[in-house]
């Protein structure tokens, strides 16, 4: 069976011996020895001035909201993962839709000023597949409207842009270290933000502890554990690797259907990309649930990322984005992983390719 991914494990031995240095101190969780070597690692890695290592990819989203203290309408992206809009509407505040850009996916943000009103106090866009947002654009419009920035992105790990980290842009930068990311901890996150946030957002994702009895003010759970970070520290030195063998699958894809009808996705100029996702756009539904069936039937499961748009959510209201929606109804995001064999690359190529 080939999945659309696959978690790369190190080796067992490796992040065991890892491990053993938290059993060694007894200290698994509450911002133990492991999680603050993390931390410093992916920092010295990704070149950010601070970062703060979370138990998921979700609570940064959220705690960046409320920390920035955002509330009436944020601007964001129909096309991402839920996380994205749930975290909006869980702060309490109401996610305003702009369409996407056809070809890069990402926020259209030639659409982003039509869409402020009085109530806007923030823009919330998706680094789709790693693919940038138009970065300069979207600061000119919050620092003409006074609005705040947070860049969801969960895809964005070992990205650069301009000759800088992904990370880099914005007030708030968030990333998810899920199992299915190319860097991970097998469950985890993290939260990038200008220095002038940082210690609001650190201890907000500490219970708003300032020390073991008082408090700055008010947060939640969101640390990381010392077997997470483990992970990690682990898995970290294999990442260039990663890379290197996901850009050949990526190469072996683009090759294969540069002379095909399929839309492929247009990365933006001056952006060193992390190969993160293989997304293809067919002509329409029928031809993609056509492969989609044809692919299952050869025991091959790509996942349709991102479906639906998100203006389609039962709980928002928003307003209807045309090309985020026929966009959703026709990609497919082809298997991409470490350890992916030729044979099993070309059953999918052929199996495309004979069905389109």
């Amino acid at each position: 069976m080939i999945n659309v991914t696959k978690t790369f494990l190190p080796p067992q031995a490796e992040y065991q011996t890892i491990l053993k240095r938290a059993w060694k101190t007894g200290w698994m969780t509450n911002r133990g020895i492991l999680v603050q070597e993390l931390e410093a690692a992916l920092k010295s890695y990704l070149k950010v001035p601070n970062l703060i290592a979370m138990t998921n990819g979700t609570l940064p989203l959220q705690i960046g909201i409320k920390a920035l203290g955002l509330t009436g309408e944020i601007i964001t992206t129909p096309f991402s993962y839920v996380a994205t809009v749930s975290s909006i509407v869980w702060e309490g505040c109401t996610p305003v839709f702009v369409d996407i850009h056809p070809d890069y996916l990402t926020i259209d943000e030639t659409k982003i000023e039509a869409a402020i009103t009085p109530s806007t106090s923030a823009i919330l866009a998706t680094h789709v597949f790693g693919n940038p947002c138009h970065v300069e654009a979207i600061e000119s419009i919050a620092k003409k409207h006074n609005l705040k920035i947070i860049y969801d992105g969960a895809h964005g790990f070992g990205v650069t842009y301009k000759g800088q980290s992904l990370f880099n842009y914005g007030d708030v930068s968030t990333c998810s270290f899920h199992a299915t990311k190319l860097f991970h901890t097998g469950e985890g996150g993290a939260l990038i933000c200008k220095p002038a946030y940082y210690e609001k957002m650190f201890y907000h994702h500490n219970f708003g502890h300032d020390g073991p009895e008082a408090f700055y003010g008010l947060g939640i759970n969101a640390k990381m554990s010392e077997p997470q970070a483990a992970m990690g520290l682990a898995v970290l030195p294999y990442f260039e690797s990663i890379l290197k063998e996901r850009k050949a699958i990526v190469d072996a894809y683009n090759l294969a259907f540069q002379d095909s009808d399929l839309q492929l996705l247009k990365i933006r100029p001056e952006t060193e990309w992390n190969y993160s996702y293989f997304p293809v756009v067919f002509k329409d539904e029928t031809q993609l649930l056509q492969v989609q069936q044809a692919l299952n039937e050869a025991s091959v499961f790509p996942r349709r990322y991102f479906y639906p748009s998100l203006d389609r959510l039962p709980y928002v209201n928003g307003r209807v984005c045309e090309t985020s929606g026929t966009i959703a109804s026709r990609i497919l995001c082809l298997p991409l992983y470490v350890g992916l064999e030729e044979e099993a690359l070309n059953k999918i190529i052929n199996s495309i390719l004979n069905n389109i």
